[in-house]
């Protein structure tokens, strides 16, 4: 009996320092802090940047006054694109909460938007004449809406709109002294409208991005006098208008340091 308690003593002192041994080949334990998730893109912040791109404006003319004479069925006198390049810059601030993107922005644009047709009411000279229309400049003051993806953003806008435009009669052929081309009346017009939008924006380094945009512009109908060369008037037209609008942007945020996700 003796003899198997010591048997069983020994067996365990063996196990014991077999476990000990085995403990000490075994690396120490290394402790590390939790891992901090990946910094998220930050789109608040004051932002300046540039645009260009193109735009067409459709414009219907209808005839409400001839010589003094009013014309109360005002007739038409035609539809027309004016189409052409667009380039400015924008200016704005925005607010990050969470995903959602709050913004403010101003707009304004360089146009070369330009087109006529054939009027199909009248004559100059007894020959047809072309009405034209010309936008020179563009301008949006609107409020933002959008959703961030890390360094992605889709936003929607939405506000006011205001175009800057001259309107001609031209001379299609020549007429007499008077060559193709020749302006006889002309008006211009500043109108303020609505604008809505959206545009999906990409940051491609901290504080840079770039975003494709698409506006339309609903501008209503204005009435316009024309008046010719010699400062008479000639004609009033009332003149529907509105512009659908593409353009490349680029931005520069003055924001915070990226804001991390945990």
């Amino acid at each position: 009996m003796r003899r198997v308690v010591v048997i069983g003593f020994g067996m365990t002192a063996v196990v014991g320092l077999a476990n000990a041994a085995f403990a000490a080949d075994l690396p120490a334990k290394v402790y590390t802090k939790a891992p901090v998730a990946a910094p998220i893109y930050n789109w608040g912040g004051f932002y300046i940047g540039l645009n260009g791109g193109g735009a067409s404006s459709r414009n219907c003319w209808n005839l409400t006054n001839s010589l003094g004479t009013p014309i109360p069925s005002a007739p038409s006198v035609g539809c027309h694109d004016a189409t052409g390049a667009v380039a400015g810059g924008q200016i704005g601030y925005r607010w990050q909460i969470t995903n959602w993107v709050l913004g403010l922005e101003a707009q304004g644009d360089w146009a070369n938007l330009k087109g006529s047709n054939t009027s199909t009411i009248g004559t100059f000279g007894g020959f047809p004449f072309a009405n034209q229309t010309k936008i020179d400049a563009l301008g949006l003051f609107t409020g933002q809406v959008g959703y961030a993806w890390n360094n992605v953003l889709w936003y929607f806008k939405g506000g006011a709109a205001v175009t800057h435009a001259k309107y001609n009669g031209v001379v299609q052929t020549p007429v007499g002294a008077f060559p193709a081309g020749f302006a006889f009346d002309q008006a211009t017009e500043t109108r303020w409208g609505g604008a809505v939008g959206t545009g999906a924006e990409f940051g491609f380094a901290p504080g840079w991005s770039v975003a494709i945009e698409y506006d339309h512009l609903f501008m209503g109908s204005s009435s316009s006098n024309l008046y010719n060369t010699s400062g008479r008037f000639d004609r009033t037209q009332s003149i529907k208008q509105d512009v659908d609008m593409g353009t490349v942007r680029v931005n520069y945020t003055f924001g915070g340091p990226l804001v991390a996700r945990y």
